[in-house]
């Protein structure tokens, strides 16, 4: 923290833009001199405004060497499918199974683009199925008279409306 002419501590800001191709070199060099460890250390020795997390965060998910680039496969894409309905959304087990891809990659590729067409085909196979074994029970609340019973003739469903309140 740098001081002020009066004596008081000024706080250091830390930036949370976008990264800018000089804080990508800046941090990339660091990395590569003194290794991806504390993070913290790297942030301020590296001279980024930035702090250890937002560091580590870019150099996982976008600088580092073996990161594969480009779009995921239409394999990858079914690899993703089959894991994740074994796994649920357990990102970075995902990922491990899918050499140079992200586990932030993976998970913002499903909430996109797989999830939606997923759950989509899910809802309508739902829907369909569930209106054609489950007949829905419903039953409109002006046919409860003030004693709580039904004025349609069903003398099984008698209750006393005050036993649902503390009064």
């Amino acid at each position: 923290m740098a001081l002020k002419k009066d004596g008081a501590t000024k706080k250091v800001v830390n930036n949370k833009g976008a990264w800018t191709p000089e804080e990508d070199r800046n941090l990339a060099q660091y990395i590569e001199i003194h290794g991806p460890k504390k993070w913290e250390t790297i942030a301020v020795k590296s001279g980024l405004n930035r702090c250890g997390k937002s560091c580590r965060l870019r150099w996982l998910n976008y600088l580092r060497p073996n990161i594969k680039r480009g779009n995921i496969s239409v394999e990858e894409e079914e690899l993703i499918i089959r894991l994740h309905k074994l796994l649920g959304n357990r990102w970075s087990l995902i990922a491990g199974r899918l050499p140079g891809r992200t586990d932030n990659e993976i998970k913002n590729y499903w909430n996109s683009h797989l999830g939606r067409k997923i759950n989509h085909k899910g809802q309508k196979l739902e829907s369909s199925s569930s209106q054609e074994t489950r007949p829905q029970k419903t039953r409109d609340i002006s046919q409860v008279n003030k004693e709580g019973t039904s004025d349609s003739g069903n003398s099984d469903i008698n209750f006393d409306v005050n036993d649902f309140f503390d009064i």
